[in-house]
């Protein structure tokens, strides 16, 4: 990483083990949340840089180092750099505040647990075990492979692309595939410095690439490439229906992570102290910037004043600033783009007829400087049918919606065409796993919020995606199964006949 003038660092690619400009040799800004200010320039990839790349993979999955490797030696190279990730995860988290955002006690968090799916997936890669088949055939042997796809292509989003990124590229190295992988425009500088650990940890060239740019321009390319297998990604739910139709044209495969909006549920039983915490981190925790987001806060109607006086009152409190600094509670928006759209949905919320009990507009304190800030919002009088209610707003605003009962929860929560995450509290067990049973959701914290794990499976129902990440059994998202015959028969029976 070199400066420019003393100020905005430019960045290179990595494609084929090798850092390189784009074949445009253009570069973009990227900016600080924080200051509003562009820090570094990133190269805008296009087409040729795309199938540079793409190219490279393939080479590297068919001809290179790669394939010759054992999968326990797979497995020693992403133990490797999740060492190497640990050590440097201040550093990390340090270059994803600048280029997003989010608190940094947050991203310090992450890019710390982020080495467990390095370590995890590569205690996998030497475990992916085919079986013997007991066929009803005679003197026949019959067993099953599970083998790589090929050329992954991975497309990251900008809210946390480090740890998104380790939920794809840890799990498609441990299966043996080779990997390009796209970062969004808004956050590309941290992709760029894993890259270094990446070359460090030893992987042979071709194997870990990364393009920067533009969705046109890098992105699509990327999934419309004919020489990649399958495409992962991380986004919105009209990017990914964009993408969904472009890799049908290819018969790719696809994993998709989409949007949400999210029930978060509070019972009449429920600790409403508790409660109150699980609702501020369902939405203003990372501003609101997160797919899992509890967007929708569904209370019952017998505690719903007096909840939404506690939980205005402990918003009130939430420190906005400098997201570097270890007290600040609620950070900046992301990008220019998403903060006017963020404001433009609160207008919205407005206009329908909602009522204002907190915040409702850009942050003017004086702590929040120039940088794109939203106050944290909260908004009741809400009906499930507005906009505000079955959007996904992507910022630090929260819908009240009363409910009477569970059957009254249940249908409010399910109203919606998203289906990525709920959140129940209450005290009573039989309540809990009803409720866990009818949601219609990927996953359900009963008593929690925003909890994940390498070892617990993450997706979506409804348009919240297809497949899923983490856990043992999303392994099998990278790979594919052969099945092997081999005849023990001393004569080959009638060939006109199938065995």
């Amino acid at each position: 990483m070199d400066t420019i003038a003393g100020t905005l660092v430019t960045y290179q690619m990595y494609i084929d083990g090798r850092w390189v400009d784009s074949v445009s040799s253009q570069h973009f800004e990227s900016h600080n949340p924080y200051t509003g200010k562009p820090w570094a320039l990133i190269p805008r990839g296009g087409a040729e840089d795309v199938d540079r790349a793409v190219r490279a993979a393939r080479k590297a999955f068919t001809t290179g180092e790669w394939p010759k490797l054992t999968p326990s030696k797979r497995g020693a190279l992403l133990r490797k750099l999740g060492d190497l990730i640990a050590d440097k995860s201040g550093f990390l988290a340090e270059i994803e505040v600048r280029d997003n955002g989010k608190l940094f006690a947050e991203m310090s968090a992450q890019t710390a647990y982020m080495a467990q799916w390095y370590y995890y997936y590569g205690g996998l890669a030497d475990k992916i075990e085919g079986a013997v088949i007991p066929l009803d055939k005679p003197d026949t042997f019959n067993y099953t492979r599970h083998e790589p796809l090929g050329v992954i292509g991975a497309i990251i989003p900008w809210n946390s692309p480090l740890l998104l990124t380790a939920w794809k590229l840890a799990p498609a190295l441990a299966a043996g595939n080779t990997i390009v992988v796209k970062p969004s425009e808004f956050a590309s500088a941290s992709m760029l410095e894993f890259m270094k650990l990446v070359e460090q940890a030893g992987f042979p060239a071709g194997v870990v690439n990364v393009v920067t740019g533009f969705g046109p321009e890098a992105g699509t390319p990327l999934v419309e490439h004919p020489l990649v297998a399958k495409i992962a990604f991380t986004g919105s739910d009209a990017t990914g229906r964009k993408i969904y139709e472009a890799a049908a044209r290819g018969l790719k495969r696809v994993s998709m992570e989409l949007g949400g909006k999210s029930p978060n549920i509070v019972f009449d039983d429920a600790e409403i102290d508790n409660a109150v915490k699980g609702a501020i981190s369902g939405i203003f925790a990372a501003t609101g910037q997160t797919c899992i987001a509890g967007s929708r806060l569904l209370v019952q109607q017998s505690i719903h004043d007096r909840f939404v006086e506690k939980l205005v009152a402990f918003a009130k409190t939430a420190k906005m600033g400098d997201p570097m600094s270890l007290d600040t509670q609620v950070g900046p928006v992301t990008n220019l783009p998403q903060y006017n759209k963020v404001l433009n949905y609160i207008d919205i919320a407005k206009s329908e007829g909602v009522q204002t009990v907190l915040g409702g507009g850009k942050a003017t304190r004086p702590e929040c400087g120039d940088g794109w800030f939203v106050e944290p919002t909260i908004f009741t009088a809400v009906k499930n049918s507005m906009r505000i209610a079955q959007e996904e707003v992507f910022g630090p605003v929260l819908a009240v919606i009363p409910f009477k009962d569970e059957e009254d929860a249940i249908a409010i929560g399910n109203d919606v065409v998203f289906g990525l995450a709920a959140g129940v509290w209450t005290q009573n067990m039989r309540r809990a796993f009803l409720m866990a049973e009818r949601l219609q959701a990927g996953t359900v914290w009963v008593n929690t919020y925003r909890a994940v794990s390498y070892l617990s499976p993450f997706g979506g129902y409804k348009r919240s995606g297809l497949g899923r990440e983490n856990g043992q059994e999303m392994i099998k998202e990278y790979l594919q199964t052969k099945s092997v015959w081999i005849s023990t028969a001393k004569e080959v029976p009638n060939p006109f006949v199938m065995r």
